[in-house]
């Protein structure tokens, strides 16, 4: 456990100004039910079937369920089968699962940098170790392979790839798959694609080749997704593992999975017998983030081309913008800056680990209007002639 739960300085701040009553532009927000979208008032009605009386567990989720979920792949041209499909209640317990599956304690994964902090956690608190590989940034983020062949020991377990990443919103290419793909199958090193994001595609007119893990059979694959971000159902608690390799590997890793859930039994009923229709009516949820997310980016691309100090990373996929910003201060002290004197929040870099400063993260799900005011008000902050 962590040595201090003490709260960092931008969220004591964020309190006392809420708590002062002062209205704050928030583009940290990452939760959909909380952004404005229209779900229909009857959409987790499917969760009051009354098969959901008797309970009939099955350990790796119920089959009409797992079904559901093979098909949502397939909506997204791939192919998964039934048995290869195991059902979690989020993309968390999935990764502890995975972590209990394929290490030993003090075994090494190894996690993408920049990226979402909560891997850390996770690893620790399996009591595995967290070994961080770089992402480059050369007009598109990347892997960098090197760190990843310089990462690699004997105790090393796994390797994740989040697909499109978040923050960066980069999706992994097809060479850097390969690449990954040689080191870790010879290796007998696991590779998790945690693919959350993947329907949200920012920006489909730069397409880059994506590398694609469920059709490989060269490396032990799991491929993570959930309700979560594919219908912005977090409260739905359902998420799912595909597993793809050797078909001979595969079989033993179900059976291993199977213990393992059969041990926790942590899926609802509920949630399975209503997987189908939640994935089926959830579609338009999903039409409505993707519409938002890639219009806030285009609104951001326009306003920053006016601040030539700044620049918009290049994304292709999530829901999240990155604004490099000039380093007049240190990120801590900007972010304080921003929410104090101009009423906006946003993420530092550093929380996501970013080599180097300033970096601002804000999220493309706040509402558009909100969205243009608050990034205006960061931008007004670097304009040549208010600090040249």
């Amino acid at each position: 456990m962590p040595a201090s739960l003490e709260a960092n300085r931008l969220s004591r701040t964020l309190a006392q100004l809420r708590r002062d009553g002062v209205p704050v532009l928030d583009l940290t927000e990452s939760n959909p039910t909380r952004a404005g979208f229209a779900y229909d008032a009857s959409l987790l009605a499917p969760l009051g079937d009354p098969r959901g009386l008797a309970y009939r567990p099955d350990p790796l989720g119920a089959i009409d369920a797992r079904r559901a979920v093979s098909e949502d792949f397939a909506r997204r041209g791939l192919a998964v089968g039934v048995e290869r499909i195991a059902l979690t209640a989020s993309t968390s317990e999935a990764y502890s699962l995975l972590f209990k599956l394929l290490c030993d304690p003090g075994d090494e994964v190894l996690i993408p940098q920049p990226s979402y902090p909560l891997f850390e956690h996770l690893t620790r608190l399996d009591g595995v170790t967290a070994v961080p590989y770089r992402l480059d940034y050369h007009g598109r983020w990347s892997v960098d392979l090197a760190s990843v062949e310089a990462a690699l020991s004997p105790r090393t377990r796994a390797l994740l790839i989040v697909n499109p990443n978040n923050p960066t919103g980069n999706f992994v290419s097809a060479v850097d798959l390969e690449a990954l793909a040689a080191l870790c199958g010879s290796r007998d090193i696991a590779v998790i694609s945690d693919e959350v994001f993947a329907d949200y595609e920012l920006q489909p007119e730069t397409r880059v080749p994506r590398g694609q893990l469920t059709p490989r059979t060269d490396v032990l694959g799991f491929t993570l997704g959930g309700l979560s971000k594919s219908i912005g159902l977090p409260q739905a608690k359902l998420g799912w593992i595909a597993v793809s390799g050797d078909s001979a590997v595969c079989s033993q890793t179900m059976a291993l999975l199977e213990l393992e859930c059969d041990t926790y039994l942590s899926v609802s009923t509920p949630v399975q017998l209503a997987a189908r229709e939640l994935l089926e009516r959830g579609a338009p949820v999903r039409e409505q983030i993707q519409q938002r997310t890639r219009a806030n980016l285009a609104t951001c691309a326009s306003l920053v081309r006016d601040v030539p100090a700044c620049r918009l990373l290049h994304a292709e996929g999530g829901w999240y913008g990155v604004i490099q910003v000039p380093s007049l201060m240190p990120e801590e002290e900007l972010v304080l800056s921003l929410l104090v004197d101009s009423q906006v929040l946003t993420h530092p870099g550093y929380f996501f680990d970013f080599a180097k400063e300033s970096f601002l993260i804000a999220s493309l799900l706040t509402p558009e209007d909100v969205f243009a005011t608050a990034v205006s008000r960061v931008l007004d902050r670097f304009r040549m002639d208010d600090y040249s």
